[in-house]
């Protein structure tokens, strides 16, 4: 399929990544330093938006912006605000997830949402309830942050135990990263660790959380399997347009001011290209998946390609 593509050659420096960079930094030490001052709910908002945003930018350098040297795009967007996402774990898992073939594969794709049937049964019932509870989108708000990081942490730690020295200096890199950025909150700002935790990490992932919550879905078809969110004015441009899923899928490189142009020139191709998954804004997701399930947790395709595994006996 053809596409309508622009001038494509990138800068050395990508100035408006940059000048976004310094506002989310800027917003974020305003919003540690200034803490008691802020009502509870301002708090936590800002807090919760300047987190989101920088795990944006994370997810943006990851893609190789906004300069051509890698050490200073680490530099400027390693941080851990949210405390529990190290920047390289983050980095190679979402790089994996890139493989589009392989999309929504919960053997394969790292930020999948489903399981094969031998997963679902190790889980357990509550393991299964807590699942079933996060498949919502309100419970992905409630569930989703805490579940996150319980499964990025279970798996550092397995792989650190089982002699991964790769991963447990990322490990250390990231304590060491985590060690300043308290020391500001704590020890600088004096701001309770608990209430940062709540008002900021917990807050702005769940956040964060809305932009990947219907972003794929299992299909037999490779290009049917990302979806679109229209006009969406607010959570858009903290997602740094990356509610408009497919172009991302199909244009990675693209730094996020151009995604949306992009997408004009090119939304019938693709919503043809993707089987029409697209939804008005994110007051549609929530009108249909608030209480409601976005999907069923055992892969479909994983269901019909697994007959030789054995019930699991409890």
């Amino acid at each position: 399929m053809d596409f309508k593509e622009f001038g494509d050659e990138r800068a050395q420096v990508e100035w408006p990544t940059v000048a976004l960079a310094a506002l989310i930094y800027g917003l974020w030490f305003a919003a540690t330093w200034f803490w008691r001052e802020l009502p509870l709910p301002a708090l936590t908002a800002l807090g919760a938006v300047s987190v989101a945003w920088h795990m944006s930018l994370q997810h943006e350098i990851i893609h190789n912006h906004p300069t051509h040297w890698r050490r200073l795009n680490r530099a400027l967007g390693s941080w851990p605000l949210a405390l529990w996402l190290p920047f390289d774990v983050y980095r190679i898992s979402h790089l994996q997830h890139h493989n589009d073939n392989r999309l929504t594969d919960p053997l394969e794709d790292p930020e999948s949402y489903y399981f094969t049937p031998a997963q679902w049964r190790l889980l357990g019932p509550l393991g299964r309830g807590l699942v079933r509870a996060q498949s919502t989108l309100l419970g992905r708000l409630i569930l989703g942050p805490a579940l996150a990081m319980a499964r990025i942490w279970a798996g550092e730690v397995t792989r650190i135990a089982r002699g991964d020295l790769k991963r447990g200096s990322v490990a250390v890199r990231h304590l060491i990263q985590v060690v300043l950025v308290i020391g500001w909150v704590a020890g600088i700002c004096h701001m309770p660790l608990t209430l940062y935790f709540w008002t900021f990490c917990y807050a702005g992932t769940a956040l964060a959380l809305i932009r990947s919550y219907a972003e794929h879905r299992a299909e037999a078809q490779v290009e049917r399997r990302t979806a679109i969110v229209e006009d969406s004015w607010l959570l858009g441009p903290l997602f740094l347009f990356n509610n408009l899923h497919v172009v991302h899928h199909l244009r990675p490189h693209l730094p996020w001011w151009r995604i949306p142009l992009w997408y004009r020139l090119n939304r019938e191709a693709v919503i043809a290209r993707n089987g029409g998954l697209v939804y008005r804004s994110y007051f549609d997701v929530a009108r249909r998946y608030l209480l409601t399930p976005h999907h069923v947790p055992v892969h479909p395709v994983a269901e019909a390609a697994e007959p030789q595994i054995p019930a699991y006996q409890s």
